[in-house]
């Protein structure tokens, strides 16, 4: 495998242990206040990464056009934290992530639409394929 796809694989299985340790902590604790702290923690430990190896000089050497779309990233990113926690909070893990992983079908349309990707036929199956077990995964029967 590609390092990409290692890296992939582990933030695959990272989100999904987010998943269930999140609606373990909101059940008691409002959502907000559960982000806030899911943020903090992220923010500590990343700081500390950055400090340790070092790559804080590269803060100083980025674009303001990168900087603008990082801050977007991360109001973004902010938004679906806060979505999510308020799910998780009032539904079953099991399927508030699956339909938070329809983000794999929105990337994929977003990624054609705005950064000019190609598809093929067979990665078009396959997003339709993700759009439509998220959707089964939600069904109550």
């Amino acid at each position: 495998m590609s390092s990409w796809q290692v890296w992939a694989l582990m933030s695959a299985g990272f989100a999904a242990l987010t998943a269930i340790f999140a609606k373990i902590g909101v059940a008691h604790v409002n959502p907000d206040v559960a982000t806030f702290v899911r943020t903090i923690v992220i923010l500590v430990m990343l700081g500390a990464i950055v400090a340790a190896t070092g790559q804080y000089r590269a803060l100083f050497e980025a674009s303001s056009r990168t900087y603008a779309f990082l801050v977007l990233s991360g109001l973004a990113t902010g938004a679906s934290w806060w979505c999510y926690f308020r799910a998780l909070h009032v539904g079953d893990a099991s399927r508030v992530a699956p339909i938070d992983k329809l983000s794999v079908v929105l990337v994929a349309i977003f990624g054609v639409a705005f950064l000019g990707e190609k598809l093929s036929a067979i990665n078009w199956l396959g997003i339709a394929m993700i759009a439509a077990g998220a959707w089964f995964v939600t069904l109550r029967i």
